[in-house]
């Protein structure tokens, strides 16, 4: 009786064992291919703004679509603009690959709008030495600079909504990621700082790694949540595609460098000038547009100061006006202290890594003051110059008389033969002076009262 019973239990068995070598073949695929695909790294070193935003986007739905497994965003920055932020955000939490923020190598640091995204990613990590946090808005939305308010003075309502919008804002992606909600509304309020050590004991961040090999090993096997659909990491020997900034972003980060825009507008309005005032050159006036171009580009994705622009144009219509109505420096070196001025206003110097050097706007206008006073020289020198074309050129210059003229002839005049009339009578040959020029009539005067052959 029980030898059938064994001798179908192994059937059973053997059944089972071909099933589960089935399954276990079918799900290999999957978990070969999960564990082979790739992390990409994106590097941010610098002020948050919006080159860095262009390519971090494109970056996530590109590296979304390519089918990585991890975006590695390494940072370092000092913060930046709050739209440029707000944009990285979005395509963050929109994200179907899961994020990780890395704030490395040691010594840098993720201040400011760095902690924001930080609080976004799925994954939070630091490097030994590294700090974040001082997450206190300066004119947070991009709309211009902001006046520094005195130390104790109260805040203006528009403060109050500022520091209420960006903490509501770090609190909700803290409850998001299942982080320090309290940590994260002393940044903004009170502009506090962690280095890495705290920060994790703080629970605001969710590893500490010297490098990134070694924060992949510490993810490996690991679960994130993405958008509802959880995702089970194979990092620990997964390959590192390093996605470095391409030729757009690092010509986008240049021009948008409010110091380089402010040169490139510069040159823009001076090779139009140089331009303007010798026509048919063409190379001054091609670059000058195309740096001007560039120059505006770069300012209005910037959040500047509109009468500090306008004074800056008001400044550049000055020295115009001085290179071609010469007023011997009156309106230039008004435009020179207009254009200074209107420089230093231009950006927010409170907004990190976005401020001109003042010694650069210095520069600048001794620089133009410099052209300014050349041009004016050479105008003057210019007007003092004795005409070498048109009509004034023939007023006391000598002719021959090509004929007797009594009272009216023809001479060759400079190569030309004209006519001529003379208070006196002259003979052919006879050498004459021009002294007066009516229509197409010159009238001349004998140089000698004797005739010069016949």
């Amino acid at each position: 009786m029980f030898q059938p019973m064994a001798a179908a239990l192994v059937r059973v068995l053997r059944g089972w064992r071909f099933v589960l070598a089935a399954l276990l073949l079918a799900g290999w695929p999957a978990a070969r291919a999960a564990a082979s695909a790739p992390v990409v790294l994106l590097t941010v070193d610098g002020a948050i703004g919006p080159a860095y935003a262009d390519y971090i986007v494109r970056g996530i739905s590109r590296d979304a679509r390519q089918g990585s497994q991890l975006i590695v965003l390494q940072m370092d920055t000092p913060g930046g603009l709050d739209t440029s932020m707000r944009a990285i955000i979005r395509a963050i939490l929109g994200s179907r690959v899961p994020v990780a923020c890395y704030v490395a190598p040691g010594g840098a640091r993720a201040a400011s709008a760095g902690t924001y995204i930080l609080y976004a990613c799925h994954i939070a990590a630091m490097a030994p030495g590294t700090n974040l946090g001082a997450a206190t808005p300066v004119m947070i939305g991009g709309g211009g600079g902001g006046q520094q308010r005195e130390k104790g003075a109260e805040p203006s309502p528009m403060e109050h909504k500022q520091m209420n919008d960006a903490a509501a804002y770090i609190i909700g992606l803290a409850h998001l990621r299942g982080r320090n909600a309290d940590w994260a509304e002393r940044a903004v309020r009170e502009a506090v700082s962690l280095p890495a050590e705290d920060a994790l004991k703080a629970h605001v961040i969710d590893f500490i790694a010297p490098s990134l090999r070694q924060l992949l090993e510490q993810l490996d096997g690991k679960t994130v949540s993405v958008l509802g659909v959880p995702h089970v990491l194979h990092t620990a020997a997964a390959p590192v595609l390093d996605s470095q900034p391409d030729w757009r972003t690092r010509l986008l980060a240049a021009i948008t460098n409010p110091s380089v825009a402010l040169i490139l507008m510069t040159v823009g309005i001076y090779g139009l000038i140089f331009e303007f005032m010798n026509p048919g050159m063409v190379a001054p006036g091609v670059t000058g547009t195309i740096c001007l171009l560039l120059a505006l580009y770069g300012l209005q994705l910037l959040p500047i100061h509109y009468s500090g622009l306008a004074l800056i144009f008001l400044g550049i219509a000055f020295m115009i006006a001085e290179a071609f109505l010469p007023t011997f420096g009156a309106i230039g070196i008004g435009g020179v202290i207009s254009f200074v001025i209107g420089a230093l206003m231009l950006i927010d110097t409170s907004l990190p890594g976005l401020g001109i050097p003042p010694y650069l706007i210095v520069t600048v206008g001794i620089v133009a003051a410099l052209l300014l006073g050349t041009t004016a020289n050479i105008a003057l020198r210019t007007r003092r110059r004795k005409p070498v074309t048109g009509a004034e050129t023939l007023i006391g210059l000598e002719a021959e008389m090509l004929g007797d003229a009594a009272p009216e002839g023809w001479a060759n005049v400079g190569g030309e033969t004209w006519r001529v009339v003379s208070a006196t009578p002259l003979r052919r040959a006879q050498r004459v002076r021009v002294v007066a020029r009516r229509g197409h009539v010159l009238e001349v005067a004998p140089l000698d009262n004797h005739a010069q052959g016949a």
